[in-house]
């Protein structure tokens, strides 16, 4: 299993998260003129954004993206891409080009075809990529049960954005979202999970014992993701 990096304060695990982003968004900008990162949105990724924000790379060569959104437009509260923009898109990095996962369409599934696309004209790869988890073992928007999670974890296909709908009888999400898929992650330059607190490492632990068709934690380590695991009990 991938080892854990622990780290004892907060501010400790912010500081070495971004330290590690802008380290891979800066090589990335230099061996190849542009860089591409695609973050979790959320709260808890704050403190890193605000971090990161201030790193010393040309940011006007980098793109930025998200994991997965909710299939509301950035007015809501719930946007994930308001988020990112608030706590990331600030400061030095307001000079990043953003990619929005959510675009008013007809449906959610017309709004993941047009952020693939989106992507795919980005190069279609990111060089870092920042993921969270919740605790029933969810990244980016892969959540258990929903009908949309085998092909979001099928590794022969090609990178993409796809629609997640409705959770079932209760069933997270409660939210349509869009999510990038596992093959985006498998050819990332490099995939940083940040943890805090025991109860989210016991999940993670938990989780990369299971079955790689269903449990995207397993799924990550299956398809040998660039992974790097970073925890406070913070």
């Amino acid at each position: 299993m991938t080892a854990i990096i622990a780290l004892p304060t907060l501010d400790a695990w912010s500081a070495d998260i971004a330290a590690r982003l802008g380290e891979t968004l800066a090589a990335a900008v230099t061996d190849t003129g542009r860089a591409v990162f695609a973050g979790a949105g959320g709260t808890t990724p704050a403190p890193i954004y605000a971090r990161l924000s201030q790193a010393d790379l040309d940011w006007s060569k980098v793109t930025a993206t998200l994991v997965d959104e909710r299939y509301v437009p950035e007015t809501s509260p719930h946007s994930n891409a308001a988020a990112m923009k608030r706590d990331l898109l600030t400061g030095p990095a307001s000079a990043a080009t953003f990619i929005p996962l959510y675009t008013p369409q007809v449906t959610v599934d017309r709004a993941a075809a047009v952020a693939a696309q989106a992507l795919a004209g980005a190069g279609g790869r990111f060089d870092a990529v920042l993921l969270g988890m919740g605790e029933d073992g969810h990244i980016c928007s892969m959540f258990p049960e929903s009908p949309t999670l085998k092909t979001l974890l099928t590794p022969t296909l090609q990178p993409t954005v796809l629609g997640v709908p409705h959770g079932r009888d209760g069933m997270a999400p409660t939210i349509e979202r869009l999510s990038i898929n596992l093959p985006y992650l498998a050819q990332a330059g490099r995939v940083i999970l940040a943890l805090k607190g025991a109860a989210k490492r016991a999940v993670f632990e938990r989780e990369a014992q299971g079955d790689p068709a269903i449990q995207p934690i397993a799924a990550l380590l299956a398809a040998e993701v660039p992974l790097e695991v970073v925890w406070t009990e913070a």
